[in-house]
């Protein structure tokens, strides 16, 4: 304690004014994470103790922007496990997005009686157009580096899906399609690719955003997951040389729709029966016997089945440890819950560029969660397979 009491005087001798209170403020932060630290470690810094519950693993580099400027911080790793100080925002730029459509949509005059209620509850009813500007300005710049950097390396799996959320549009409010692309290395790092706002799903639309991946370097996709809808459809086939996965989530929601109230358990079932098969011969076999089962019966759900047979069964000629999360849209409906809970604060949106801020900077945020976590999304092991680098896909030596 006499140390730290020393290095806090000279820091209040040396420092000039107008840098002590930043000075002071990382310097009590510095405590605090090693006292946290500590607590999740069972020993100090450096310390030889037998109840040590974990090793330390460097630190990471982090900016934190507090009102009396920029502090630099040095956040502690740990070898197993995660940690993150509890006094830092882990949202904050989604946050900060969203703070910035809102205000920008309350000077244009056009919020909702709630997001005005909102602004005044946040005390922001004296932003000017510069500062909001200024705001727009720092976060726009970030959300385009990540979603316009180069994509490097090959991305066997591909996930993409669209949501959808309200903008003015010449004095008119329409409803646009925001479509967001996730995809797996050969790494088994998962990262947001892109995203994208339309007028619609069609055919064009999906066109233009996959070859915009294109031209950013997506290459080596095996498989791509999305809904059934034929703008995406077409587009895959168009522009990458790889297998459609029908979501099966999405399939078996126009297949139950078919069925009718007192059936659905019964043909949920039924079908399941054939995902349960361990390989893609056997669930092909299995479908085919449950399509002819619920013919006599059920002859539009029997058509539906012998129509998407090859769709929904395609994860099935993947590596088996793959399989549970290529058989649907699923890996982004987190992704997609949290876009739509942001932007239903906001309503309707001043214009499309509000929309790429907020979700943009959703995605961002989300991007560098998967970054820092320890466990990849699929194992070297398993992924090596389905790689096109000849290095990569080496088979393991015995």
């Amino acid at each position: 304690m006499t140390d730290e009491m020393m290095n806090l005087r000279s820091l209040m001798e040396k420092a000039p004014d107008a840098d002590l209170l930043r000075e002071m403020i990382g310097f009590a932060a510095e405590r605090l994470m090693e006292l946290e630290v500590g607590g999740l470690t069972g020993a100090t810094w450096g310390e030889k103790s037998a109840e040590r519950l974990v090793q330390r693993n460097g630190y990471r580099d982090r900016v934190w922007e507090t009102r009396a400027g920029t502090v630099e911080l040095r956040i502690p790793k740990l070898r197993k496990g995660s940690y993150f100080p509890g006094f830092l925002e882990p949202r904050r730029l989604a946050e900060k997005a969203l703070t910035a459509v809102i205000q920008e949509a309350y000077i244009q005059g056009v919020s909702t009686r709630s997001v005005d209620d909102l602004v005044k509850a946040l005390g922001m009813g004296g932003i000017s157009k510069s500062q909001v500007s200024r705001l727009c300005g720092e976060i726009d710049e970030r959300v385009a580096a990540v979603l316009d950097r180069p994509l490097e390396g090959d991305w066997p799996y591909l996930w993409i899906d669209a949501t959808y959320v309200k903008v003015r549009q010449n004095g008119r409010i329409v409803s646009v399609a925001v479509i967001v692309a996730v995809g797996v290395n050969t790494d088994g790092r998962r990262e947001v690719l892109g995203m994208d706002i339309g007028p619609s799903e069609a055919e064009p639309f999906w066109t233009a955003f996959l070859r915009k991946l294109a031209r950013r370097g997506l290459r080596g996709v095996k498989l791509v997951v999305s809904d059934a809808h034929e703008g995406i459809r077409a587009a895959i086939s168009k522009i990458l040389n790889a297998t459609w996965q029908r979501c099966r989530v999405h399939f078996m929601r126009n297949a139950l729709a078919h069925a009718g109230k007192s059936g659905r358990r019964v043909v949920s079932a039924f079908v399941a029966t054939a995902f349960a098969q361990n390989d893609a011969t056997s669930a092909k076999q299995q479908w085919r016997r449950v399509a002819d089962q619920l013919r006599p019966k059920v002859p539009k759900l029997a058509a539906l089945m012998d129509e998407a047979e090859d769709d929904v069964l395609a994860y099935m000629t993947f590596p088996a440890q793959h399989r549970a999360k290529l058989h649907s849209t699923n890996p982004l409906e987190r992704v997609n819950g949290e876009i739509k809970r942001r932007t239903e604060v906001v309503g309707i949106f001043p214009n499309e560029a509000a929309i790429t801020r907020l979700v943009g900077a959703i995605l961002l945020e989300q991007n560098d969660e998967w970054a820092v976590q320890r466990s990849r999304y699929m194992t070297l092991e398993t992924i090596a397979p389905v790689a096109d680098d000849p290095v990569i896909g080496l088979p393991l030596a015995d």
